[in-house]
């Protein structure tokens, strides 16, 4: 059994391929046109890392229910977690891209870990190896 996909809902589809193929390094392997169940045009778009693991589909909110879910997807804890081999460049460019660094890098059993918030508001643990 594998997690292949989880959804995240976003505002906007290319901002989001941007931040994340531009800043933090996925690969966009799906921007197809689709339709919702009744009938009306989206887009299938899945980014993942370049390393596999699971992809993210990046999903448009779709009326007001789902336009209040934008950032709020993890009910303000933690719910997204990146482990990355440039712990430092990638926290350079997460903090050019503006976003919110909530928890400053820190060293744990695990690895060096620092919390920021996307552009949509959702909270992501980043990892880096242990030193």
């Amino acid at each position: 059994m594998t997690l292949e996909l989880f959804s995240l809902i976003v505002d906007d589809y290319d901002v989001a391929i941007a931040f994340f193929t531009g800043v933090l390094g996925f690969d966009l392997v799906e921007d197809a046109p689709a339709t919702t169940t009744d009938g009306r045009a989206k887009r299938w778009v899945v980014v993942r890392p370049p390393d596999g693991g699971p992809g993210l589909v990046l999903a448009r909110a779709d009326g007001p229910e789902q336009a209040a879910a934008v950032g709020h997807q993890f009910a303000g804890r933690v719910g997204l977690f990146l482990r990355v081999q440039d712990f430092d460049g990638t926290l350079r460019r997460i903090e050019r891209a503006g976003c919110d660094l909530v928890r400053p890098p820190r060293r744990e059993a695990y690895g060096r870990v620092a919390v920021f918030r996307d552009p949509w508001g959702n909270l992501w643990d980043l990892l880096g190896d242990v030193d």
